[in-house]
């Protein structure tokens, strides 16, 4: 971005107090958030406002925005706070309810502060185009480790998954010629899929279904932490009794032992997030 951004963000707070005669917190920070997703969107990054998020006291807290990628991983967060108050007493009330540490802007239209890694990295005066234009790269273009590895790792699934993939469908395929209790519950789980969500369902369909309840079942239960889900549904439940005739011990080992680390690195990712609405979106990304 250009410094051009910054010099319209400061006339536009400059308009704000103007009109409004007021320096709130809420009145200008729609203006600097503007600004925020005008240099996220180069990074291919968006600023989303107040998403509920795990904190570092095991409670959930609310940042003012956070900075995600299209995989919904969080990249970094910004607060606000009022010109009135004390910004290093309001950062570390902020850092005592379990804010995050590792890329944080803090801002009250008069000073912006950066934190990484817990430590101060930036602090300049708003007023100041061009230091506001290095203090907002610096926050933007911050890519923690953990999501560089994740990024890698999704990369490295997109290439392994097909190969895993037609492995369980061939030893599917080997299992309906070979495995008579998994032929009388597949034909068993056919029929109930016929009745429950489509007559024109196919075997094709079927096997389809088992394929992906497998290679997701780990990630949806440490996303959700709802392994009850597969129980009590009726759908869910015949489908496990299903894949439990045939996809154990050595035979699960060596299929999905391919992409093992992959998961720990989508669960980790997965552990961090707070809000219901989220852990749907991030389950659908994967």
């Amino acid at each position: 971005m250009s410094i051009y951004s910054v010099i319209k963000y400061q006339c536009e707070v400059e308009r704000i107090i103007h009109f409004g005669g007021t320096k709130k917190e809420t009145a200008i920070r729609t203006a600097f958030h503007g600004l925020l997703n005008e240099y996220a969107k180069q990074k291919g990054l968006m600023l989303i406002p107040e998403i509920s998020i795990k904190g570092s006291k095991g409670k959930t807290v609310i940042p003012d925005g956070t900075l995600k990628d299209s995989l919904r991983l969080d990249w970094g967060y910004w607060e606000s706070k009022d010109e009135a108050d004390d910004i290093d007493e309001e950062i570390d009330k902020k850092f005592k309810k379990g804010y995050p540490k590792d890329n944080i802007l803090f801002e009250d239209s008069n000073t912006a502060v950066l934190i990484q890694q817990g430590n101060e990295v930036m602090r300049i005066k708003m007023d100041d185009a061009d230091a506001l234009d290095r203090i907002i790269h610096a926050f933007i273009n911050y890519e923690r480790p953990e999501i560089e590895n994740f990024h890698k790792a999704i990369e490295l699934f997109k290439q392994d998954i097909p190969h895993v993939t037609d492995t369980i469908r061939g030893i599917i395929l080997t299992q309906e010629k070979t495995n008579v209790k998994f032929n009388e519950t597949e034909s068993k789980f056919w029929e109930l899929c016929k009745e429950s969500i489509n007559p024109q369902i196919s075997l094709d369909d079927i096997r389809e279904m088992m394929i992906q309840h497998i290679l997701t079942e780990d990630i949806f239960n440490t996303i959700f932490g709802e392994t009850q889900f597969h129980r009590e549904n009726n759908v869910a439940r015949e489908l496990e009794q299903v894949i439990l005739t045939f996809f154990t011990g050595a035979t699960k080992h060596t299929a999905l032992g391919r992409i093992q680390h992959y998961y720990q690195a989508i669960n980790a990712a997965a552990a961090q997030i707070a809000d219901h609405h989220e852990k749907q979106k991030f389950l659908k990304v994967i």
